[in-house]
């Protein structure tokens, strides 16, 4: 039996160098194209969007994420509202949304206290990083110091007179142990080399109602808590802690007017949905966010309540949150702030 060639034959070595020519030609153009990946459709939500903010009604946090989501339900036709949920600084709303599914029909409305100061303040938390997909920056608020009417401090240059003359008689409530105004007034205590004793309460309408009955005697938040019981006469704003004056309390000095340069504290807010929803969720939530801080009246509001709005994609906003929380961070180690 004649052996087996592993050779081709010549009719098909011919073949072969037929092919090679066509090829070489550009005939793999006259073959069908390979189908493209197909891109995922703009999200639609199909039902209601709930934005968990960490704090009660009434704060800086609820203004903003209301003002907001109103227009999102128009842009996204779908209802986007606001549940507040406040609590251990912010960790009971953190925790839940980061057990939430990630299918973009729950987001929380991350702040400088949850995502930059609690790390720094809490030897363990409920939630950490990777247990979020941020989605965007949103807006920064100047936080503002204020007195109540008992008080009898005019400005922040008495006040500071008055609490050096009284060390430890007078108090200070905020939205929370780890919040922005617990550590904006434990920053004004370092810089001024004041004693005043600290009073959380769970958000900042409690603190305000408290402040404004006489129960407390100062507060920092975002001007948006204080604007309208200032010109009641019902308290006073006795300093800014942005490094200029702000637009909607232009008679009112900065911190670092009253001799301390360099004075900057502010709160920020900005929206995280949980980890591993898809991109494109995450992709329409920060782009109907964007464009309702676009409208018109609804800058106008945020102008009015001394709020600027401050957009930032989800990469841009992860490392602006490791930023805030180093800064922060200085806050609360020389201020020895700990909570277990």
């Amino acid at each position: 039996m004649p052996a087996t060639s592993l050779l081709p034959s010549a009719p098909a070595r011919r073949r072969g160098l037929l092919l090679a020519a066509w090829l070489a030609v550009g005939g793999l153009s006259a073959l069908p194209a390979a189908p493209a990946s197909a891109q995922p459709k703009p999200w639609q939500p199909q039902r209601p969007i709930r934005v968990v903010v960490p704090y009660g009604p009434g704060g800086s946090s609820d203004v903003v994420a209301r003002l907001l989501t109103a227009e999102m339900t128009k842009i996204l036709g779908q209802t986007v509202f606001v549940e507040n949920k406040g609590g251990a600084s912010g960790q009971v709303a953190m925790q839940e949304v980061a057990r939430a599914a990630p299918d973009g029909y729950t987001i929380v409305l991350g702040h400088v206290g949850t995502l930059a100061v609690n790390p720094a303040m809490f030897e363990k938390l409920p939630y950490a990083d990777k247990d979020f997909e941020p989605v965007g920056l949103l807006a920064k608020v100047p936080m503002v110091f204020a007195v109540g009417a008992h008080v009898p401090a005019k400005n922040l240059k008495e006040f500071i007179a008055l609490a050096k003359a009284n060390p430890g008689k007078f108090s200070y409530g905020s939205a929370g142990n780890g919040s922005a105004g617990h550590l904006a007034f434990e920053m004004l205590k370092l810089a001024a080399g004041i004693d005043v004793i600290h009073v959380p309460y769970k958000g900042t309408g409690a603190q305000l109602n408290d402040l404004l009955a006489g129960n407390i005697d100062a507060a920092s938040a975002g001007p948006p808590a204080f604007i309208q019981h200032a010109e009641g006469g019902r308290l006073r704003v006795i300093a800014t802690g942005s490094p200029q004056r702000l637009p909607a309390l232009p008679e009112v000095p900065s911190v670092a007017e009253h001799g301390y340069p360099g004075f900057d504290s502010s709160q920020w807010f900005g929206f995280l949905a949980p980890a591993r929803t898809p991109e494109h969720v995450v992709a329409r939530i920060q782009d109907a966010a964007e464009k309702a801080l676009q409208v018109p009246s609804v800058q106008e509001r945020l102008k009015g309540e001394a709020t600027v709005p401050a957009p930032m994609k989800g990469p841009q906003f992860a490392a602006f949150i490791q930023s805030e929380r180093e800064r922060w961070g200085i806050v609360v180690r020389q201020a020895k702030l700990k909570v277990e």
